[in-house]
């Protein structure tokens, strides 16, 4: 390219840059939307979800909303006949970005008001209520639930294969977030020296409970918990295994922080869940609370729960579905 030539692109450029520059700067001028963004740094939620967390009413609520989401700080996305919003991933490649990303990294400073944090905190709690009870109440069809979207054969062995990559020991921990049926527990309990599950639904924790006496699965512990019921008893391990979990919790970049703080230094999270989607039947069909993720929802994520991405992997399903197995080293 000539000098005249890039001499007319920049100059095409520059006024494009400015206007998406005064677009952010001037939708972002307002405390209630900062307090938005502050909100949504972990979490996407839905317009009568925001009105619910702030007090206000739903014409308002709807108004910030459009206002950030035309100044390219939110992005709203459809997750059934609902409209969740989340931040938009910050290209820092880009003027736009840089400015946004500086923008994130001044308001995640400012704490949530504590109202705020206790409203957040009951919306995430009733997100759970809602899949512990599907799970308490369908338990005994879980398997042919699953199956609806993903045989457990169809993407166990990745996971395994890329534990085994980490090269797990015999003195080494694991635990499983959300084990189902405890399908995957006999695979951990021949690869590292203890293991611990964890899950919210006593129904099914049942289920798993009966597996690991059958298999005699000694070194593995079954626990009705949380990750965030973990990290409060102070536990680490050397390896987690999330399984098609991610898209029944309530806040899924809550568990990667959890995660973080879980893993001993040195430690691996290895997710295996669905990509977006929109088969919203799912919803009602499998108690899912969110439609999939975008890779780079699960990178970011990660990123900012101090977790590097590593490996990854992609497995088309006939029925649609896409599943990514992904794996995150903590730094």
């Amino acid at each position: 390219m000539n000098a005249d030539a890039q001499s007319t692109v920049l100059n095409k450029l520059v006024p494009d840059n400015l206007t998406s520059l005064a677009l952010l700067c001037k939708g972002c001028g307002d405390p209630l939307r900062l307090e938005v963004l502050r909100t949504l740094k972990t979490a996407s939620f839905g317009v009568l979800e925001l009105c619910d967390i702030f007090d206000i009413k739903q014409p308002a609520m709807s108004h910030h909303l459009k206002v950030l989401t035309k100044a390219g700080a939110i992005t709203p996305r459809r997750e059934g006949n609902s409209i969740f919003y989340r931040r938009v991933l910050a290209d820092t490649a880009t003027p736009l970005g840089q400015l946004l990303a500086s923008l994130y990294a001044s308001i995640d400073q400012v704490p949530l008001a504590l109202t705020t944090a206790d409203n957040i905190h009951r919306i995430k709690q009733e997100r759970e209520e809602v899949s512990r009870e599907f799970f308490d109440r369908h338990a005994d069809q879980f398997r042919e639930q699953q199956e609806l979207i993903a045989l457990f054969d169809q993407y166990a062995g990745n996971v395994k294969d890329m534990l085994l990559q980490t090269d797990p020991q015999k003195d080494h921990s694991a635990l499983e977030i959300g084990p189902g049926e405890g399908a995957f527990l006999p695979t951990l309990s021949q690869l590292f020296g203890t293991v611990t599950a964890i899950d919210i639904s006593k129904e099914m924790l049942e289920k798993a409970e009966a597996l690991r006496q059958q298999h005699q699965l000694d070194n593995v512990t079954l626990l009705c918990a949380d990750t965030e019921d973990a990290v409060q008893q102070a536990k680490q391990f050397d390896r987690i295994v999330c399984n098609m979990v991610l898209h029944h919790v309530p806040s899924p970049a809550d568990v990667f922080e959890d995660c973080t703080r879980l893993l001993k230094s040195g430690g691996t999270l290895v997710v295996a869940d669905l990509c977006h989607h929109d088969q919203d039947w799912a919803k009602q069909s499998c108690g899912d609370l969110w439609l999939g993720f975008d890779p780079e929802e699960l990178t970011d994520w990660a990123q900012e729960a101090g977790l590097d991405s590593k490996d990854s992997l992609y497995l088309g399903l006939r029925n649609g579905f896409q599943i990514q197995i992904r794996r995150f080293d903590k730094l």
